[in-house]
């Protein structure tokens, strides 16, 4: 008799943890798979502790290029083509991590630009911009009133029309980002990394505002894109210096 209700309860412990499975995996299938574009050397760290938290509360599936997957002999051409067709293609929304040089990255350009065009086979995504520790983060861009509602402080929101207000404000964002702040039909949010990694739902809120958005955005395209890793900053009248 107790050994009839030991099968009893195990086979109710699995059952209840295959329906917990279950569950889990199903939600799973509905979230957003998104593109994280970063400065790879300099900002791996905050790449792997974002998926880790998205990982952990099932916010999203990370569709991004991993350290290895490309090879650093391949050609610029190839690399852009294993992006768009292998990487951007399985993505709607694309997370662009803002740290100290990221701006001067023509990878991330490309990422940027490929994420913006709605082609046949890769339809634009949403995107989302975190800026890191390592830049300011005292301002920040909200387009939704979800996205306002973790700002309880603040009292009036204002519209910006200014390239020099955007780039006095966000100093380190690449300028393709702020082309499309300045335009009337995108939606580009901005946040702060320490607000997303104390406030889960946070990220959870603005990564599907990114995603609800990205099929209306009309993103400006008319920037060509970056040929070289080059940071004025840096160059002290020698040429290119990369990063």
């Amino acid at each position: 008799m107790v050994f009839e209700r030991f099968v009893l309860d195990r086979d109710h412990v699995v059952c209840c943890w295959r329906f917990s499975f279950f569950c889990r995996l199903c939600g799973r299938l509905n979230l957003r798979k998104v593109f994280v574009s970063y400065h790879h050397r300099l900002d791996q760290y905050y790449k792997n502790a974002l998926v880790e938290l998205a990982t952990q509360q099932d916010i999203f599936i990370d569709r991004s290029v991993g350290v290895g997957d490309i090879p650093d002999d391949w050609e610029n051409q190839k690399i852009r083509r294993v992006i768009r067709d292998s990487y951007l293609r399985d993505s709607t929304v694309t997370i662009l991590l803002v740290g100290s040089e990221t701006k001067h990255r023509k990878h991330v350009d490309w990422e940027l630009k490929s994420s913006m065009i709605d082609g046949a086979v890769n339809k634009r995504s949403g995107i989302l911009v975190i800026n890191l520790p390592t830049v300011s983060d005292t301002y920040y861009t909200a387009c939704s009133p979800e996205e306002k509602a973790f700002y309880p402080f603040e009292t009036k929101w204002i519209s910006i029309d200014s390239r020099a207000e955007y780039e006095r404000r966000y100093p380190k964002m690449p300028a393709r980002i702020i082309d499309n702040l300045l335009a009337p039909n995108v939606k580009i949010s901005v946040v702060g990394w320490n607000k997303i990694m104390q406030n889960p739902n946070m990220l959870r809120t603005v990564v599907e505002s990114a995603g609800e958005s990205r099929l209306r955005n009309q993103y400006d395209l008319s920037r060509t894109m970056r040929r070289n890793d080059f940071n004025p900053e840096l160059s002290f009248g020698f040429g290119s210096v990369g990063n």
